[in-house]
């Protein structure tokens, strides 16, 4: 299955939670500290109880990276192990001149075999271009993000009355030329989202922010289902990584699942 088709499949299976693989060792239970590879041995476990709910799996590398050479190969490993049918997500903020960015490409498409990657349209087209050259991987483009300082940047005003946020998002609708674009958009920043449906209507959606950051998982669950945008997927991390921090953490992940599952498919 190429995987853009995998992108489809979960989310017309009705799934639509991915699970963020954001692991932090002092976070993780106490007993799997004693192991050769902690965070690798978390991962594991969540993974196989997690995958048949799941829509995706994203890794975000900055976790990984800070364990220097040990954490790439955690990496690399967590995301081999991830099953067939699940998406999964490189959560790598690439973007940058076009040598370098097909360098980033191939390491995370032919290297890590991820099915999609998080780019920063910044320095705009040529530093997106070597990912969107894969026709069968789905880039996501950042577009307004969740975090406070979204405000400094894409917010702002430009000339012509748009926002900088809403100028990705139409430059993006021109760089889909292989329908292989997405964008991150950020649950906390719901009003404009509500305001940019019409110009999302064909663009997958990847949507942080729900939970620990603030955002509402009903408000996006009700608004995506008002105006029929069904390519959307939606990250948790923390709410459901560490649900629990004892020997019961996966089963605790597992029932904050299928509850968030519920949520989506059977909305009050």
């Amino acid at each position: 299955m190429k995987s853009i088709e995998k992108f489809y499949y979960n989310i017309n299976s009705g799934r639509h939670v991915c699970v963020g693989l954001d692991t932090d060792f002092n976070k993780i239970p106490e007993f799997l500290k004693h192991s050769d590879d902690p965070v690798f041995e978390f991962n594991k476990i969540i993974i196989e109880k997690l995958s048949p709910f799941v829509a995706a799996f994203k890794l975000n590398f900055a976790f990984y990276e800070a364990l220097g050479q040990q954490g790439f190969l955690t990496l690399e490993k967590t995301v081999r192990i991830i099953p067939e049918n699940v998406f999964t997500i490189a959560d790598a903020k690439r973007g940058d001149i076009g040598n370098t960015s097909q360098m980033y490409a191939k390491s995370v498409f032919d290297y890590l075999k991820f099915d999609s990657v998080t780019v920063n349209p910044y320095m705009g087209e040529d530093s997106i271009s070597p990912f969107l050259n894969y026709n069968d991987k789905l880039s996501f483009v950042l577009a307004l993000t969740s975090n406070p300082g979204s405000k400094d940047f894409e917010k702002l005003t430009l000339k012509d009355g748009e926002f900088l946020y809403q100028k990705v998002i139409n430059k993006v609708k021109e760089w889909n030329k292989n329908k292989n674009c997405g964008i991150v958009f950020g649950a906390t920043n719901f009003s404009e989202l509500k305001n940019s449906m019409t110009d999302l209507a064909s663009l997958p959606l990847l949507i942080p922010g729900v939970g620990a950051q603030g955002g509402s998982l009903n408000e996006i669950v009700k608004l995506m289902n008002q105006v029929n945008h069904n390519d959307f997927i939606i990250n948790v991390s923390r709410s459901v990584l560490y649900k629990s921090n004892g020997e019961d953490f996966a089963e605790a992940a597992l029932s904050e699942m299928l509850s968030l599952n519920e949520q989506i498919n059977n909305p009050a």
